[in-house]
């Protein structure tokens, strides 16, 4: 079997990935968001107070990365940094009041990106996408 790229679900998946990230971009600056603060929102909103260690598990993204994210977070009021009751050292993240407002517009962005770029899919065929979207992100967090 030759390798093509419009045959291999890594070139499509970071191309799918890069497109829907523009469009996302698009869709949350109006609200003062990037693409990776959202994510992080995300995270924050399904469970508010955790630290920074559980972000980048979550999130399955680097230290790093997630410390520069958070930094340019609490710069825009997005979230607080405050030390744990257990431990000094340990900080944790929490959403400020401008973040909890901004859950339903933020949401609804990308859902309108998510919708728009399925929008040639009929139901039965986004509800399999996802779902084997889902199966290979579980293989591969498995391996």
């Amino acid at each position: 079997m030759s390798f093509t790229k419009m045959h291999s679900a890594g070139y499509l998946a970071n191309h799918f990935a890069r497109l829907m990230a523009v469009g996302l971009q698009r869709r949350l600056k109006p609200l003062g968001l990037a693409p990776a603060q959202f994510m992080v929102l995300l995270e924050l909103w399904d469970r508010d107070g955790q630290t920074q260690a559980e972000l980048v598990v979550g999130l399955d993204v680097e230290q790093a990365t997630m410390a520069n994210t958070l930094s340019r977070m609490e710069r825009d009021e997005l979230v607080t940094r405050n030390p744990s009751d257990e431990d000094k050292r340990v900080k944790i993240i929490r959403l400020t009041e401008r973040a909890k407002k901004l859950r339903v517009p933020a949401q609804k962005a990308a859902y309108d990106q998510n919708m728009h770029a399925l929008s040639d899919l009929d139901e039965n065929e986004q509800f399999q996408l996802v779902q084997l979207m889902q199966r290979a992100v579980s293989t591969l967090k498995r391996r």
